[in-house]
């Protein structure tokens, strides 16, 4: 189930508001700019599916936030609690970062976790299968995929070169709680 929870950047401890809600969450995350809708496959997934597969799922979608925000590449991301280097791709998005474009991810399956730091607050968003989370460009976050990841995401891009993130130095995302699906609910 998604779950928006917001702290004080100041009190990792204690959140000042939680929901499960999907339209509540959307319409708090688009006091800060972030998109986030809930998607469904025009078709089934079989799991393993190919990304040409799973893109076709989904073509409507994709075609639609593709042309609003120019996004030239599209991708699909497996991780599985298999991976060998499952430690060394987590260990890659836990430090808060942003980026020069819109970061965009679209979860067909598991799970995730997105924490955004804007002004004072602290916006940890679980996503899950469905959801889709619009992060502008400049909005300084960080993702942690959990200790034993799980997930197939659709990735959007507008340089061909893909991710390219920036990393501010601050010690934040140390301080709030990593990503446990076990506790997340």
């Amino acid at each position: 189930m998604s779950r928006l929870r917001i702290f004080s950047d100041t009190n990792p401890d204690a959140p000042d508001f939680t929901s499960h809600d999907g339209d509540e969450i959307a319409r708090e995350l688009a006091k800060i700019g972030v998109r986030f809708e809930r998607w469904q496959a025009s078709q089934p997934v079989a799991a393993g599916a190919s990304q040409e597969e799973v893109i076709a799922a989904y073509k409507a979608d994709i075609d639609r936030i593709s042309a609003e925000r120019g996004f030239t590449t599209v991708d699909v991301i497996s991780i599985s609690p298999d991976n060998p280097k499952k430690d060394e791709l987590r260990a890659k998005f836990l430090d808060e970062h942003y980026h020069k474009e819109d970061e965009v991810r679209f979860f067909v399956e598991g799970s995730g976790l997105f924490t955004l730091h804007v002004g004072d607050k602290v916006y940890e968003i679980e996503c899950v299968k469905n959801d889709l989370i619009a992060v502008p460009d400049g909005t300084t976050h960080w993702f942690d995929m959990g200790p034993e990841p799980n997930f197939v995401a659709i990735r959007f891009f507008q340089q061909p070169d893909g991710w390219i993130g920036h990393f501010t130095g601050t010690d934040i995302a140390q301080k709030f709680p990593r990503y446990d699906k076990r506790g997340a609910a």
